[in-house]
């Protein structure tokens, strides 16, 4: 059993979060490969995919949603588990249910699952016009993202590919 592990990532946190789901699932016994979506090149090659995105104002990626769009078939003709990373603060905003809309990439990977983690606000690393939407929203820097969650969710995965 090979899985692919990729996520389209702005500033890293998210890629962290599939290098995380990655070493999971080698220490489950499940062998995984993880990719920058960027240089995946066809998904055919694995028995199955776990891919995830950022989410910007409610959306995944660009990259990630051109992945889905080309890769469609492939992804829908093996078992494929989908994350998003995001929302941030205590309590997280966006909350779950405005955080991201996946209902279209769900349908066209048929994936068996979607899960929302939270993100990582580093103000540094933003550009102007996230600063001002980080402004905007009163957004509060940190890390957010919950590892014992992540690792949960990927020893599930794993759990499932060896039934």
């Amino acid at each position: 059993m090979k899985v692919l592990v990729t996520a389209a990532s702005r500033h890293g946190a998210t890629q962290e979060i599939a290098e995380a789901i990655g070493r999971t699932l080698d220490g489950e016994g499940v062998t995984a490969s993880v990719a920058a979506i960027e240089d995946v090149g066809d998904p055919s090659e694995y028995d199955a995919v776990v891919l995830g995105s950022a989410v910007y104002m409610g959306r995944w990626l660009d990259s990630a949603t051109k992945f889905v769009e080309s890769r469609g078939s492939a992804l829908s003709s093996r078992p494929t588990w989908l994350f998003s990373s995001g929302p941030i603060g205590d309590p997280p905003r966006p909350n779950e249910s405005q955080a991201v809309d996946v209902d279209d990439v769900v349908s066209k990977t048929q994936a068996k699952g979607h899960k929302l983690f939270a993100g990582k606000l580093d103000k540094g690393k933003l550009g102007f016009g996230e600063r001002a939407v980080m402004l905007a929203f009163r957004a509060a820097e940190g890390d957010y993202r919950d590892w014992h969650e992540v690792e949960a969710w990927a020893r599930a995965i794993a759990g499932e590919l060896r039934r």
